[in-house]
């Protein structure tokens, strides 16, 4: 559900001509998220400040306040559905290693928060026809053990398809033959995402959270 939002704001953007700043710096809440997949290549991180909590709409930081992403001030963007965000894009293969997200309030007191962006890749080859068994897959640069969300969806409109989060041990994913039971036989889209959310370690009273998300894309033909 988060990475469906995030796509649906993303998608929606209508830019307004005029930006309204934020009176209030003391409370804003940081509402920092990372996202991208190895299908479009593309990661983006966008940055939007909150006056009233995270279902406040996001506003523009005023006069010399400002946020920086690895030493560059991001300019403010803003669509009647999102508020006002700051944006920027890179690949996978740039953006891997640590970052630092600096806020400069209007008194320039500094807000660092820094964070590693690890996308992860699958090491299996999926064949172009996989066969009903217990489906085991190899992921590299995980924690020793770390949670994936798998997503398959398959061409039956009754069908269950999957949505789970799955425990990997050592690298090695295990999509049981009791789960590929959700899917009929045909085309299947499959997705592997790694979610990590967690609160702003240095932020106003106001707290926030930084959510980073990275997908995986694949198909095959699930075969009896």
């Amino acid at each position: 559900m988060i990475i469906f939002l995030v796509f649906i704001i993303a998608s929606c953007r209508s830019r307004d001509k005029k930006i309204k700043p934020v009176l209030n710096e003391d409370g804003l809440y940081f509402d920092y998220q990372v996202w991208g997949d190895d299908d479009k290549q593309n990661i983006t991180v966008m940055l939007q400040y909150r006056p009233d909590g995270p279902e406040d709409k996001a506003v523009a930081l005023s006069g010399p306040s400002h946020v920086s992403l690895d030493g560059k001030i991001l300019k403010a963007d803003s669509s009647k559905m999102s508020g006002t965000w700051y944006e920027s894009e890179s690949t996978p293969d740039l953006f891997a290693g640590r970052h630092s997200i600096i806020f400069t309030d209007d008194n320039g007191k500094e807000y660092k928060e820094e964070f590693e962006f690890r996308p992860f890749t699958l090491k299996t080859k999926l064949q172009d026809t996989v066969h009903r068994a217990d489906l085991v897959l190899d992921l590299t640069d995980l924690n020793e053990e770390d949670y994936i969300r798998v997503i398959a969806i398959d061409t039956a409109f009754r069908s269950r398809g999957i949505n789970e989060m799955d425990t990997v041990k050592n690298g090695r994913l295990i999509i049981s033959k009791q789960l590929l039971k959700n899917l009929v036989n045909g085309p299947v889209r499959i997705e592997f995402y790694r979610e990590e959310e967690k609160p702003v370690k240095n932020g106003t009273p106001g707290g926030g959270f930084l959510l980073i998300t990275y997908g995986l894309k694949r198909e095959f033909v699930l075969a009896d």
